[in-house]
């Protein structure tokens, strides 16, 4: 069974920077063929897309709000996928969710429905 578990969320400040990371619990060989998103869902709104990227890293994509501001990056010798947050603002304050797809699945990075796999959430809550 697929897992993926989110870590580094906190209280940072306007214009402030967090990282976030997900490792994945598959093997290696599995985690390289396997793309990887970020969402995120604040009080009362629904889930939005953040960020994703390939098995290989080559390809990245980014929702509007974030574009500019937020990198996405893996390390595949790691399962580990990173979300590199920096000029926070309040309106980024969410609960922010590692996504998985299942392996060698490319096309559509944006929707909730391409990712069966997701992780329990970690809080990011930005102060003004």
């Amino acid at each position: 069974q697929v897992q993926v578990v989110e870590s580094g969320g906190g209280l940072v400040q306007t214009g402030g920077s967090l990282r976030l990371s997900c490792v994945h619990t598959a093997s290696e060989r599995t985690f390289s063929s396997t793309g990887m998103g970020w969402f995120r869902q604040a009080p009362g709104k629904e889930r939005e897309f953040v960020a994703a990227i390939n098995w290989s890293g080559g390809s990245t994509y980014y929702g509007d709000s974030v574009k500019g501001r937020f990198t996405i990056s893996r390390d595949n010798a790691k399962n580990t996928v990173y979300l590199q947050m920096n000029s926070l603002k309040p309106e980024d304050t969410a609960v922010y969710y590692c996504a998985a797809r299942k392996p060698y699945h490319i096309g559509d990075e944006y929707p909730i429905t391409s990712y069966p796999y997701w992780g329990q959430g970690t809080q990011v809550t930005v102060s003004s």
